[in-house]
């Protein structure tokens, strides 16, 4: 998995403080700080411990300080291609069993590449810590003779996939390519993307894989950190059996900072095939991580675009209404940093004028300061941040592993956090004036294929490199059986025996609350006292199911709205009183229903509850604020539109459900969002808001007592009618395969999705039909990934599922695959479908057992986690201890069983297929003659008249 530095600079960045450990003693609490124990082998590899016994679940992450940074140019992509090649197989581990085994063991794994290192990482029942540290250690230190030329050259076509799927076939997907090739000169390590350029991919060769092992994967590079319930002596011996014999190898000394510099304004220009409105990107070259001026960029990005009083939203949302929104932020790395503004504006908006309005923004910053007032929001947010941030196992093990690489401490977060709290608006100011005002940068306008007039004047064209749709071409060396008689690395001890697994964990269900108010409303709930949180949701029955297929987007404008101010605040005072409380406030629409959803101290839980209570009975109803939100809506329909996997979903919806208002994009149409107006938001509100229709879940530290009382206000204050949900008539599932094509010119892949409607969420066939699609497409140890995947190399992925919906919710088979083998992966689809149930065994099912049941010690982990279990019981009606029914059930299925889901749900005679791509190239390949053959339509699933 490719991470850029945006994503995985949140994942390691949950703000948690930690007290440092020099030796194996343990520190004592302190105010926002956990327990850590860091030692080192003496082979160099950091090891850092953290024990927490509230789950029987164990999180183990292993970071090697070497990312794209560590590239040659020639070679770039190269270390996220060498993460893909660590999970084929080592020395005595063997092919296939780093994907196959933590799912069997009831477990969730993954590995990420960024520009300044990657990391693996497991979370498991902690039976089977040992297993994992046999195999962490085998691709760390006897992995190299392992890799052959056909696996090699077997593993290219699933990376080059990987970067079709999330760059070349994307709205935008080149933006970071081009913004980089203009910032960093040639030979600078982030002059190039971390998922490199498919030439250079395809140049790999197995003397570049050994190099790059030998060179950056020593334990002398990497931190090992366990985070969870593990046994400390018996886990310290399993550390030092399995990791201590590595010889320290290689490079290990970090990279010096190499910021960029621009001795000019860059303006560059790309048409992109897949965009449907102009973006204006401005990036200035700023600092390296830890920087003394970072964490003031970092509250500068906030302050600029965040929040109704932010500059960039006044002038460029509400002022001249160019855009939904606009994004700035800092982005500090190991060697270099940067500074963004973003702007995707509306349809037909010229660029020009969008960059215009964000220098009448900055002038007002300038003239204006920074309020104080916002400030304080962001850090009201830290102790909150720090509290989600050690909410699970694994988000810790990641804290604790980039600042011990990257800051040197892994309790260095304690002094980020103090960084964060000692910034002064006179430091964001200087901040401001020291990297941005009339400083050089990169300015990149992409706009939709034949809008050139709306490009920036004076831009240039950027060269971007695009591939050509070519005839697939199989690679005689991929064929080839992997090579067993390599020689192996001597070893103390023999590394082919897989451990046992240790204890069988023991589950301690949470105890489930609940109760009625006299308004009707139903209340759920959970009390767990590990964290000084609370997370809670209202959830309104209804949804989409209660809109109208002509006015489509009422739902999701509402929620929207509701957001924006109450009767007596208004829409800035809303904002920053849940900001002064540090809480997360949140209002959306689904297909079922509308939920507000809150994160929040438990200290702060009353006065959140109250903000909440507010927003629910007392809307403001602004209309200013309601036509700015059906502008924003109108633009991300058509952002909506332009994404092949959006398009998808929304054909194969039309076909399940029909011209039924569940067959329709639940943000509705350009039509449809153009006839709402603000009375009939008020209208729903009126006929379908009630509290008999509404349950209440709460997950956190606050008592049943206290939950209840919070809710009197709403008891008293709320009545209502009874709403009824309306029944639909859907389609029949076809007697004979229909298959639709959405012609995107040019796609980079195609996206297949093969599915029929199934069951409802409560039915007795819902658990056995889930249990007999996890051995087909539940991840990478279903036989759908393995083959379309790995032993065909036609996609990144490939998966299946059912959903749990009140309506019937649809089974579903989808992938993308590169364009040239549409047809191909289509005729490997049905045959892996097709075959299942005749090839289905008992080992199967049983394997499918342990993992379900093991599982079940990651269900109650988190307090989202919680929240969602109390939703499904009320979503469905469920029995209160359905997750133990359901086990019950589990063990009682036969493989007779299975075979009879299989042939009830997924008979491909049933089936719709709908494929989104190239038409010029693939259109005529899923030609056949009967049965089966294509039918040319719309976004929308509509017939386009042939020519």
């Amino acid at each position: 998995m490719q991470l850029t530095k945006r994503i995985f600079a949140v994942l390691a960045m949950g703000l948690m403080l930690v007290t440092a450990c020099n030796s194996p003693q343990q520190t004592t609490n302190q105010e926002l700080s956990i327990d850590y124990e860091k030692y080192t082998l003496p082979n160099g590899l950091n090891v850092i411990l953290h024990q927490d016994k509230s789950d029987p679940i164990v999180a183990v992450a292993i970071l090697i300080h070497a990312g794209s940074n560590r590239e040659k140019p020639g070679r770039t992509g190269f270390a996220h291609f060498f993460e893909h090649m660590l999970f084929q197989r080592s020395e005595n581990v063997k092919e296939g069993s780093f994907f196959s085994n933590i799912t069997d063991w009831g477990g969730t794994f993954n590995g990420g590449t960024w520009t300044d290192g990657t990391v693996y990482y497991e979370v498991v029942p902690k039976d089977a810590l040992e297993k994992v540290l046999w195999m962490e250690s085998d691709r760390m230190g006897f992995f190299i003779n392992s890799v052959t030329l056909a696996s090699l050259e077997g593993e290219k076509p699933i990376v080059k996939n990987e970067k079709r799927q999330r760059y070349d076939n994307q709205p935008y997907g080149h933006t970071g390519y081009v913004i980089n090739k203009a910032l960093y000169p040639s030979g600078h390590p982030y002059n190039w993307q971390t998922i490199g350029e498919l030439e250079d991919l395809s140049n790999a060769t197995l003397d570049d894989v050994k190099e790059f092992y030998d060179l950056y994967y020593g334990p002398n590079n990497a931190t090992l950190v366990l985070t969870g319930d593990f046994d400390d002596e018996s886990t310290k011996q399993w550390i030092e059996k399995y990791f201590g014999e590595i010889p320290s190898r290689g490079v290990d000394t970090p990279m010096e900072p190499k910021p960029a510099t621009l001795d000019k304004t860059i303006s560059l220009y790309h048409e992109d095939n897949f965009a449907k409105l102009p973006e204006i990107r401005m990036t200035w070259p700023t600092v390296e991580q830890f920087h003394p001026d970072q964490w003031a960029l970092d509250a500068l990005g906030q302050i600029l675009f965040d929040g109704k009083r932010a500059p960039l939203y006044k002038e460029i949302v509400e002022g001249q209404k160019l855009a939904p929104s606009v994004t700035a932020f800092n982005s500090s790395n190991e060697l270099a940093g940067t500074f963004s503004i973003r702007c995707r504006a509306n349809a037909g908006v010229d660029l020009d004028s969008v960059q215009a309005a964000i220098f009448t923004a900055m002038e007002n910053f300038e003239k204006n300061g920074v309020d104080q007032r916002d400030l304080d929001r962001i850090k009201a947010g830290l102790e909150t941040g720090f509290y989600n941030g050690i909410s699970s196992v694994l988000g810790k093990a990641f804290q604790l592993a980039i600042y011990n690489e990257f800051a040197g401490d892994p309790g260095f977060v304690k002094k980020d956090i103090g960084n964060i709290k000692a910034v002064t608006t006179q430091d964001v100011m200087n901040a401001y004036n020291k990297y941005i005002k009339g400083k050089n940068y990169v300015v990149t306008s992409f706009v939709p294929q034949g809008q050139l007039d709306l490009v920036l004047t004076g831009a240039e064209i950027a060269q971007v490199k695009e591939e050509a749709i070519t005839p697939n071409t199989e690679s005689a060396i991929v064929e080839q059986e992997g090579d067993d008689n390599f020689v192996k690395t001597p070893t103390a001890f023999d590394r082919t025996i897989e451990p046992e697994f240790g204890e069988a964990p023991l589950l301690n269900p949470p105890t489930i609350w609940n109760t009625s108010l006299s308004n009707g409303m139903k209340v759920y709930g959970i009390e767990a006292n590990e964290l000084p949180l609370v997370n809670f949701s209202i959830r309104i029955a209804g949804g989409k199911m209660l809109e109208t297929v002509e006015k489509m987007g009422v739902t999701n404008l509402l929620t929207d709205l509701m957001m924006e101010g109450t009767k007596n605040k208004t829409p800035e005072e809303l904002e920053d009183a849940i900001g002064q409380l540090g809480a997360n406030v949140n209002m959306y629409t689904s297909d079922e229903s509308i939920t507000i959803s809150a994160n929040c101290l438990s200290r702060n839980y009353e006065a959140t509850m109250a903000l909440v209570q507010e927003i629910l009975l007392e809307p403001r109803w602004d209309a200013k604020e309601f036509e700015r939100l059906k502008s924003a809506s109108l633009t991300r329909i058509r952002q909506r539109d332009a994404n092949p996997n959006s398009i998808a979903s929304m054909v194969m919806n039309k076909k399940l459900y029909g011209s039924t208002v569940m067959g329709t994009p639940i943000s509705g149409t350009i039509e449809s969002v153009e006839s709402i107006t603000l009375e009939d938001l008020k209208t729903f509100y009126s006929n379908f808001f009630s509290p008999k229709a509404t349950n209440f879940h709460i997950a956190g530290s606050v008592s049943k007592d206290n939950a209840q009382a919070s809710l009197a206000g709403i008891e008293q204050k709320w009545s209502g009618n009874d709403v009824a949900i309306p029944s639909f008539e859907f389609p029949d599932a076809p007697e004979s395969p229909q298959v639709y094509f959405v012609d995107v010119p040019n796609a980079k892949q195609s996206v297949i999705q093969i599915g029929r409607l199934s069951v409802e969420g409560n039915d007795e066939d819902y658990y056995p039909l889930y249990v007999a699609n996890y051995r087909l497409g539940s991840g990478s140890s279903g036989r759908l990934f393995k083959i379309l995947r790995e032993e065909k190399q036609y996609t990144y992925g490939a998966y299946s599922y059912v959903a749990r919906d009140v309506v019937p919710g649809p089974w579903i088979a989808a992938s993308s695959v590169k364009s040239n083998v549409t047809s191909d992966a289509m005729n490997t689809f049905k045959e892996v479908i097709g075959s299942y149930g005749e090839t289905y065994t008992d080992e199967d099912l049983e394997k499918t057992k342990t993992a379900l049941i093991k599982q079940n010690t990651r269900n109650f982990e988190t307090l989202n986690n919680l929240l969602g279990i109390l939703q499904n019981i009320s979503t469905h009606n469920l029995p209160m201890d359905y997750i133990d029914q359901q086990q019950k059930v589990l063990q009682t299925l036969t493989k007779e069983d299975m075979v009879t889901m299989v042939n009830k749900y997924m008979n491909l005679s049933n089936m719709n297929y709908v494929v989104v791509g190239d038409k010029a190239t693939q259109f005529e390949t899923l030609k056949v003659k009967g049965e089966g053959n294509p039918t040319l339509v719309d976004k929308y699933g509509n017939e386009v008249p042939s020519m």
